[in-house]
């Protein structure tokens, strides 16, 4: 007899500093075991803030939660709600499809359940995949010229997390002890007609094509909430072509 396996999708949520365990309680109680949050800091058109004429990039948490399909709409609905993300500059938060998982055996297989879905973006009776999710990781200093190439190329902006690399490129030691050089991520979503041109602009940019310089990679988005600014904009420039 042939296991019936869950299916699991990935929600990532970035919203401002301090929001970040208001969002992991809301989808705990709507259904979800948890989440991981991590810091970084964004880059999008509605954060450009100065003192005394110098640029501030506000602190952002972004929070990964990962469930099972019966439990997302519930779960991606309160993140809307109790973060606003139906207002432009609360943050966005966008739904990722995984194809396998391991170590959430407790989660228990998906039930059927329908919601009434509020400030989602997806366009009505269709599965068209309207943004692509693209993952960067570069040497750290390096993810300004990401986000610059990306805003350039189109890209509203996009959240930078710190991290380190463990890639056979970038083996260093001091006085004989290994060193992991400090990596840097950027997420940028996009509108999948301009991905390529923006994946184009960032490899040119930051030198991927060349060993050690870093990698990058795109995903399908299923769902996304709290950039409305942009949707309302890309509708109004579909609507003027026809």
């Amino acid at each position: 007899m042939n296991e019936v396996l869950p299916t699991f999708k990935l929600l990532i949520t970035i919203v401002n500093s301090g929001m970040g365990r208001k969002v992991v309680k809301a989808s705990k109680e709507a259904g979800a075991e948890g989440g991981t949050t991590m810091l970084g800091k964004g880059t999008g058109t509605h954060e450009i803030k100065s003192i005394f004429g110098i640029p501030i990039e506000p602190e952002k948490e972004v929070i990964f939660t990962l469930t099972t399909e019966d439990k997302l709409d519930s779960i991606f609905q309160a993140i809307i709600s109790t973060a606003k993300l139906n207002k432009a500059g609360y943050g966005i938060a966008f739904i990722i499809d995984i194809n396998k998982a391991a170590g959430i055996c407790h989660l228990r297989l998906p039930e059927v359940s329908a919601h009434k879905s509020v400030g989602v973006i997806k366009m009505a009776n269709s599965s068209e995949i309207l943004y692509d999710l693209i993952v960067t990781i570069v040497n750290k200093g390096d993810a300004e010229k990401v986000v610059d190439a990306s805003k350039k190329a189109g890209a509203e902006g996009g959240t930078i997390l710190t991290g380190r690399g463990t890639g056979i490129h970038e083996k260093a030691k001091l006085f004989g002890i290994s060193i992991e050089p400090e990596k840097e991520i950027i997420l940028t979503l996009i509108d999948r007609q301009q991905s390529n041109m923006v994946l184009e602009a960032i490899i040119n940019e930051t030198q991927l094509n060349k060993p050690g310089k870093g990698i990058i990679f795109t995903m399908e988005v299923e769902k996304v909430a709290g950039i409305n600014h942009a949707f309302n904009r890309m509708v109004n420039e579909r609507l003027a072509e026809e």
